[in-house]
């Protein structure tokens, strides 16, 4: 089976280095993106894996450098570059490139453009070519029309699809994500399944080896960690008109994940108050089977949210997910969603150690956390100017008319930055049982003095997620005085910034920075994942957690960020318990929350998997905003999932 082919590796055979790739120092930065992708499709050997309908398959493993080390010390001298200088995070709108073909587009590129058009065509010719000499003609045959023109059947939309989000890895830009697939591919299978082309079951395998696709190159994309590479799907949410958008295609996307049981494409649900519960069940049917997705979002707060910043409603209409939960308008947006990231819990212990013993009242000490998040905004945003990115001809050739260029702030800590100031109005201000100086002294020893505060603090101190407003209410107003600060602000694009609730990876950055907190956390210890409570917090359930963190003003926190669960294997055991996990999704949408991931765990198999990784090939867990392959993992990165609560209902 094709699965099983990739899944063993089996077509790293076919791979091999670049080599060089002649460019010039004088060519211009885009001359040699064009001229690498050139040489790039020149180089690949079509190959048509065994079984496979839908092809297109990396060959030559690298890109080449296009700029030198001295260039970007100069470039970096005058510029803000985000991460590697490449186009990310950004999502075409497939539907239109898919059926007005690449010859069309090539009439508006400019010469860049109408080059690496030349190049895709002649890699799609080469395929075409050696799938009639395999005697392929069902795949000769849905290359005749494409690239070239626009699809004429599903099979030849899902090809093209194909091809053009491999285009774009192989010019360079990455976390490439395929936004709406069931809104612009649904007419196509309709109109096949009318024609009485497909069954439902002929048309699940035709998209089952459309999603084997995903992963066949993913290692040689860019990511913090394998898994990490952006390949989301959007499924559901309102069109235009306000009508829900969920389909027949919609349901196989999800039998088709649960089926393959590999971590791409990543799904992504986009629900409303009025969901079905039917669409929840189906959700919480790969919750069961452990793959870490669907993420959802809340369609209700998302848009406004959007239009809040600047987006016209048709558009905010529209929006997809980017690489991990951010929020992305597909063909119109160049944002940088996760351009910058403000850490909760490092403005609280600055406060601390520099105002709290001057502070008469918790009043007193809030505020002056207030101003060190001010002071932190105006420190991020202050260095994000003169942007300078790496041109994409291809991306231009597919995003013609970009309308956005707003910037996302992610929000890392909060349940670790609110304990901790709750610890203090709790402990300094009402009971008085702690002392400033005593507790200033155990949080910058790492507990080694005053080491009874430890236990006091770690566990015997109200925590958010437990439904107590008085700790909430605190993550309420560090949430809005955060959006509220970046929506005063206009980025060097002319854009918004976006406050948001995610971590990403400054999840274990961000708290390596900052020694211990007045929650007890200690040095070094890892912050909880996105917007959620603490790894040691002792919480009454997950019923409780969504509770807690739906309590905030998200239309003013847009960039996103979800709410991560994590439920014990056995939660999920039956159909009934399938069925409280989609009550439980529904709950969190209606009481307002923005987004909400499912991660279904079992520590003993974990950590089996750390002795005995070859029995786990696939043990999917998710991350921050992906799943991967638990045994693929950093150590660092399986432990903190190891560490992460467990819920059961």
């Amino acid at each position: 089976m094709l699965k099983e082919y990739i899944l063993n590796k089996e077509h790293y055979k076919f791979r091999r280095e670049a080599g060089v790739v002649d460019l010039k120092d004088s060519d211009s930065i885009a001359e040699r993106v064009c001229k690498r992708f050139e040489k790039m499709c020149a180089l690949e050997t079509p190959v048509i894996l065994p079984g496979e309908k839908i092809c297109f398959i990396r060959t030559v493993k690298n890109l080449p450098e296009i700029i030198s080390d001295e260039e970007w010390i100069e470039i970096k001298k005058k510029h803000f570059v985000h991460e590697s200088g490449f186009v990310s995070n950004m999502c075409p709108e497939y539907g239109e490139i898919i059926k007005d073909g690449l010859l069309k587009r090539a009439e508006f590129a400019d010469e860049y453009g109408k080059r690496e058009i030349a190049a895709i065509i002649d890699l799609a010719d080469r395929y075409r070519a050696e799938a009639e000499k395999q005697g392929r003609t069902d795949i000769a045959e849905s290359l005749v029309n494409i690239p070239r023109y626009g699809a004429a059947n599903f099979r030849e939309a899902l090809q093209f699809l194909r091809i053009l989000h491999y285009a774009l890895w192989l010019e360079g830009s990455y976390h490439n994500t395929v936004g709406r697939f069931d809104k612009y591919m649904y007419p196509y299978l309709k109109k096949d399944m009318d024609g009485g082309i497909y069954t439902e079951d002929s048309a699940l395998e035709l998209l089952e080896d459309f999603f084997i696709s995903f992963n066949k190159d993913s290692d040689l994309y860019t990511g913090v960690q394998q898994g990490d590479n952006g390949q989301s799907m959007v499924l559901g949410g309102v069109d235009e008109n306000g009508n829900y958008v969920f389909n027949l295609l919609s349901k196989l996307c999800l039998r088709a994940s649960k089926n393959l049981m590999m971590i791409d494409p990543k799904i992504n649900l986009r629900v409303n108050k009025n969901t079905p519960m039917e669409i929840f069940e189906l959700g919480s049917e790969l919750t069961k089977a452990g793959l870490g997705f669907p993420q959802y979002s809340n369609d209700d707060i998302v848009i406004e949210g959007l239009e809040r910043v600047g987006y016209d409603r048709r558009d905010a209409a529209e929006y997809a997910v980017a690489a991990c939960w951010e929020f992305i308008i597909p063909g119109k947006g160049a944002d940088i969603p996760n351009i910058g990231a403000l850490s909760f819990p490092k403005v609280v212990n600055k406060a601390m150690y520099e105002h709290l013993m001057s502070c008469e009242t918790f009043d007193d000490f809030e505020g002056k956390v207030y101003d060190e998040i001010a002071k932190e905004c105006d420190s991020i945003c202050g260095e994000i100017k003169d942007i300078w990115t790496i041109p994409s001809p291809l991306m231009k050739v597919y995003m013609p008319e970009i309308k956005y260029h707003n910037f996302g702030i992610h929000g890392t800590g909060i349940a670790t930055a609110t304990d901790s100031l709750y610890a203090i109005k709790k402990h300094i201000y009402e009971i008085r049982d702690i002392q400033k100086e005593e507790l200033i002294e155990a949080v910058q020893s790492d507990f080694e003095l005053h080491s009874e505060l430890l236990p006091k603090l770690r566990f015997h101190t109200e925590k958010m997620g437990n439904d107590i407003d008085r700790v909430d209410n605190i993550a309420t107003g560090l949430l809005k005085c955060f959006s509220d600060n970046l929506s005063k602000r206009k980025n060097c694009m002319g854009g918004s910034f976006r406050a948001g609730t995610g971590s990403a990876m400054y999840y274990l950055w961000h708290a390596n920075e900052i020694g211990a907190s007045a929650d007890g956390r200690r040095k070094g210890e890892p912050f909880g994942t996105n917007f959620s409570p603490s790894l040691f917090a002792k919480i009454n359930g997950p019923f409780s957690v969504i509770k807690s963190f739906t309590k905030q003003d998200f239309v003013n926190a847009v960039n996103g960020g979800p709410l991560t669960l994590e439920f014990h294997h056995s939660m999920v055991s039956d159909d009934e318990c399938v069925k409280k996990v989609a009550a439980l999704v529904k709950a969190y949408i209606t009481f307002g929350g923005i987004q909400l991931q499912l991660n279904v765990v079992n520590i003993e198999k974990m950590r089996d998997a750390q002795k005995h990784p070859e029995k786990y090939p696939q043990l999917v867990v998710r991350i921050w905003g992906w799943s991967a392959y638990f045994v693929e993992l950093d150590k660092e990165f399986q432990n903190h999932v190891i560490k992460r609560q467990e819920y059961t209902l």
